[in-house]
């Protein structure tokens, strides 16, 4: 980007010697007279400064009276010290002209900014504060260095898989042990510097719904042995065969996994697992999830289940579960609270999922409370419910009484699954015997959206005014559209929510009829491929950087698109996740200045509507490049991104695009309308010809 400069002012030259000599001369030879006027011409110096500028000719010429008895005028006699004279005339005079010609700009400027609508002048004010924070940031990247403005060198083969903030090794050097090894712990060399490279043999997912069922090996760190002990009753049976792995039932008369959603149904009390929507479920957390199949059989009934487990080096649960395009993130029950609001998914499903829910107090059972609506299920599975050794009965005895404790009702307990239904009225916790389980959080500790705050050891959200129980919401689609009373919780009116709403539809539909070309252009089809509908099915993982209500989120669903959104809520911003969730979506809390909790490829479309803005007028902690380096580490090959922010700073993101090596291009969204819209592919580059 180009820096004007203004002009830094007007340098004149000439032989000043020449000029005192002769007025010297000039001076001795008429010394009695000067010594007579000396007096009066200080006197009209000091009150007539503009004298200098506009001579007076009525008075007496210091060089005398010609022959004719006029003065004499030593402008008109062609020697050098005549011309000296008319160049510094000119030049009072040019001055004297600019300094009027400033004035009387000056005085209409003030005229026009008084008759100026105060809209337009903070209109303008906010163009010239974000030209200025685009130029500042520019400014920062330069400072740094030629090399910065270098394309970004490739990573080592050792980060193909490698997921920020979560270094096993380093926290147990650090004494983090039982578990809190799997801390998140993020510092400045969380931040990589360099582009992942796919693995060697990566190859694109299959498309949506092939995808969800049938994965590539190579796009995954999974080694033989954990392919052959799978086969749990949520990991369903994977097959390795040749390069793929497929994830199928033991044979076509038997699913384990829709028996297991079958029994569940029926323990809650319905018919089957297509009943789950009427019953008030929607949202489900899946912890330890195995590798998704819970989540991907009740995909399509209408229910979306997030997974949750730890980070894990090889074999990971998060991984291969988006790898089929299911929604998952790296999350664990150790120290921290997740990133979720409070009363914020409506079933909490965990199927050996590797929780030692009677550890810490009971404190691990007191984060499912949080996270759990009033009125909403928690299914869990193990052999421990079955205890036959003392031990294991204590175990047992204690999560069977904690729960109690804690409000929830055990509707069920079949073979190793038992099924709670945590209450739907506060009053509950106030009608317990004194002493018996945690105390009601105070509402100076109740705080809706912890950030991983540290564990409590209160039950948290019963004074929230989103204690609504499940059974009383309206059911999907109709929740996604909350009403008036809902909104007023937010503080939304009805209006404006609708309003939002219609804008995302249109938006929607330009970002696909934008996309729908780029993509025939620069993909042609595949031998043996039949022709898609662009980008329905070549677009599954949607990440929304700054979701705000969720409104992209709702309009590519009513639009028939068949993707998942993660929509994220910058720490930075205004906090309206409690309401994503509230409308059936899923979505985290999350500081854009740290990595994302996930593993590299895990969205096939990146998406930003005024994040840059958003993350400029906070303190700088972190750059656009760092921010972008982080967007290519979460994006597949041949992934897109769409960032929509004011025309400076999507100038500037252009910029850094070629540093990522993207193909990028900017496009204007209406003829009156300060934003840009900057669509940017990542190439697919591999790694046999780059040195390691």
């Amino acid at each position: 980007m180009s820096k004007h400069r203004g002009a830094t002012g007007m340098r004149v030259s000439g032989n000043s010697n020449d000029l005192w000599d002769s007025q010297m001369k000039d001076k001795t030879e008429k010394e009695d007279l000067d010594r007579n006027r000396s007096s009066d011409q200080s006197y009209l110096a000091l009150r007539f400064p503009f004298r200098v500028l506009f001579p007076d000719n009525n008075s007496p010429s210091k060089y005398g009276s010609g022959e004719n008895g006029f003065a004499s005028d030593p402008l008109i006699v062609g020697s050098p010290r005549s011309r000296h004279k008319l160049a510094l005339l000119l030049l009072k005079l040019s001055l004297a002209v600019i300094v009027i010609l400033a004035l009387t700009g000056s005085f209409w400027w003030t005229i026009s900014i008084t008759t100026m609508s105060r809209g337009q002048i903070l209109h303008n004010y906010r163009r010239l504060q974000e030209q200025l924070v685009s130029d500042l940031w520019d400014i920062g990247e330069l400072s740094l260095g030629s090399s910065r403005l270098q394309e970004l060198e490739f990573c080592s083969e050792e980060s193909e898989n490698y997921a920020p903030c979560f270094n096993v090794s380093e926290n147990l050097a650090l004494g983090y042990s039982d578990g809190s090894e799997n801390t998140r712990l993020c510092g400045q060399s969380s931040r990589q510097s360099c582009l992942v490279l796919p693995p060697v043999n990566y190859r694109i997912p299959l498309r949506w719904p092939t995808g969800r069922d049938i994965i590539w090996v190579a796009n995954v760190k999974i080694t033989a042995q954990e392919v052959l002990s799978s086969g749990s009753l949520t990991k369903r049976m994977m097959m390795l065969d040749e390069e793929q792995i497929s994830f199928r039932s033991v044979s076509p008369m038997f699913d384990g996994v829709e028996d297991y959603s079958h029994q569940i149904a029926e323990m809650i009390g319905l018919r089957n697992e297509s009943n789950f929507v009427q019953a008030g479920i929607r949202t489900i957390l899946d912890i330890g999830c195995g590798y998704g199949s819970f989540g991907a059989h009740l995909f399509s009934k209408q229910l979306i289940t997030m997974c949750i487990a730890n980070y894990e080096p090889s074999g990971s649960q998060v991984q291969l579960t988006l790898e089929r395009g299911l929604p998952a993130m790296i999350g664990s029950f150790n120290s921290n609270q997740l990133p979720y609001p409070s009363l914020s998914f409506d079933m909490l499903h965990c199927a050996r999922c590797g929780i030692d829910w009677d550890l810490k107090d009971g404190y691990f059972l007191i984060e499912a409370d949080r996270v759990l609506k009033p009125g909403g299920y928690f299914v869990w599975t193990s052999p421990l419910t079955n205890a036959r050794n003392k031990e294991n009965q204590k175990r047992w005895n204690f999560v069977r009484d904690f729960a109690e404790n804690l409000c929830w009702e055990m509707l069920s307990q079949q073979d190793e699954t038992v099924v709670w239904k945590k209450t739907s009225k506060r009053s509950c916790y106030s009608s317990r015997k004194p002493g018996a389980g945690p105390s009601t959080c105070s509402k100076g500790h109740d705080v809706e959206s912890p950030y991983y705050r540290p564990l409590q050891g209160c039950i948290a959200g019963t004074q929230s005014r989103r204690w609504i129980p499940i059974q009383e919401k309206t059911t999907w689609p109709s929740r996604s559209h909350l009403n008036k009373t809902e909104l007023a919780i937010y503080g939304l009116h009805t209006e404006d929510f609708s309003e939002d709403a219609e804008n995302w539809k249109t938006t929607v539909t330009n970002y696909w009829s934008v996309l729908s070309p780029i993509i025939f252009s620069d993909h042609p089809k595949r031998p043996g491929e039949e022709d898609p509908s662009p980008p329905y099915n070549m677009v599954r993982n949607v990440l929304d950087m700054n979701a705000h209500l969720g409104g992209f989120n709702s309009a590519l669903l009513e639009a028939g698109k068949s993707v998942w959104v993660m929509n994220v809520v910058p720490t930075s911003g205004p906090n309206y996740l409690p309401l994503i969730l509230d409308r059936g979506f899923v979505g985290v809390l999350h500081d854009w200045c740290e990595p994302f909790p996930t593993y590299p490829r895990s969205y096939d479309l990146v998406h930003a509507k005024g994040l840059l803005t958003l993350q400029t007028h906070q303190q700088r902690r972190c750059t656009m490049l760092d921010l972008f380096t982080e967007i290519d580490r979460l994006l597949r090959p041949e992934g897109w991104v769409i960032i929509r922010d004011t025309a400076p700073l999507v100038e500037s993101a252009r910029m850094l695009t070629a540093r990522l090596k993207w193909d990028a291009r900017v496009i204007e969204i209406e003829s009156n309308s300060d934003d840009r819209l900057l669509i940017c592919q990542k190439p697919f580059f591999k790694r046999q010809g780059v040195s390691s």
